[in-house]
Order: C-alpha cells, then structure tokens, then sequence
C-alpha cells in the first residue's frame, strides 16, 4: 500500500485565493488550507514545511471556514464530534471521488480493508487504485482514510504514518463505546 505521497503531489491545484493556519491537535499542529468555498487540504505534521509550499497564500486566523474547522476538529480529538458538516473543495477524478464519497460512508469507529473498498467500487482487481486515490485525499480525518484497513486487519498506509492512523482509530474506538453517536 501506498504510504505517503509528497505533499506538493498533494498542493498542485490549491487556488491563489486558499489562505492557511495551523490546528493544533494531539498528533501535532496541522496545516489547514482555506477559501470561501471551503476547506481544501490538511496536512499533517511531517508533511514537507507548509511556509515554503504555500509561499503564495496568506494566513489567516479569522477565515470563517478555517475558524469553523478548527472548532470541529477540536470537538472531534476531544470526543464530541463524530461528523464534519464543513464544505469540502475536492479536485480529483471520477474515481478518486468515488473512492472518498465511500470513505465518507464508513462509520464512526469502525474500520473497511482497501480490498472491501475495491469491490464496493467494481472489483477486488481495482485495490491498488483505491490506496492510490486514499493516498491523495487532501482532506484527511474529515475524509476518514484512516478508516481503511489491510484484510488481515493490519495498519498499512496512511499519509501522516502509521502512529498517527493507529491514534484516530484508537480514539474514535473509545469514543464511540463511551459516547452515544
């Protein structure tokens, strides 16, 4: 499975308009990308310095879509929030899109392998494009990839690492047994 993908394959078509802040969180300050029409990245921690990749964008700490981001995924690390209800700019193919509609779908708290993935999507045959397409979900958490398991039931490929993914599904995990949905 795919791993990581450098983030500027992850930033090529990020409007001049976006502005940017960080989000501090448990796994680490994350980079959010913003506009009027919504949010439209997420990086993590150990992705590539954002001041020099987003050299053409402002910051901004009053943005209403990133103050709005910033509030929900504070809900969601502490535990009170189990959906995002932000607007979403994706850019992508018909296949990528279709791969993060499914993410989309899989519940709070529980977990697909890339193979059920695959054959929601057409077929077994197509696993190595879906990791492809989860590897280049720009909006991750919001667009749950952590979600997505090896069929044996092991931790593989995720953008921010493995420790990373093995943290949202442990704390979705507790939350989701300790909280009503």
């Amino acid at each position: 499975m795919i791993s990581h993908v450098p983030m500027a394959h992850r930033t090529e078509k990020i409007p001049d308009q976006c502005v940017y802040n960080f989000v501090p969180s448990p796994i680490g300050q994350l980079a959010v990308v913003t506009s009027d029409r919504g949010l439209h990245a997420i990086f993590f921690p150990k992705d590539d310095d954002p001041h020099e990749i987003f050299s053409n964008l402002k910051t901004s700490d009053d943005h209403p879509v990133y103050t709005r981001t910033l509030e929900q995924l504070q809900e969601y690390f502490s535990g009170n929030r189990k959906t995002f209800d932000i607007p979403l700019v994706l850019n992508g193919t018909r296949f990528q899109h279709s791969a993060w509609n499914l993410l989309r779908e899989i519940p709070y708290g529980q977990t697909l392998s890339y193979e059920e993935q695959a054959i929601r999507l057409g077929g077994k045959e197509k696993v190595r494009a879906v990791a492809r397409a989860n590897a280049m979900n720009r909006i991750p958490i919001l667009i749950p990839c952590h979600r997505v398991i090896g069929k044996n039931g092991a931790l593989t490929g995720y953008g921010g690492g493995l420790a990373i993914k093995a943290f949202l599904l442990d704390l979705e995990s507790r939350c989701s047994v300790s909280k009503p949905a």
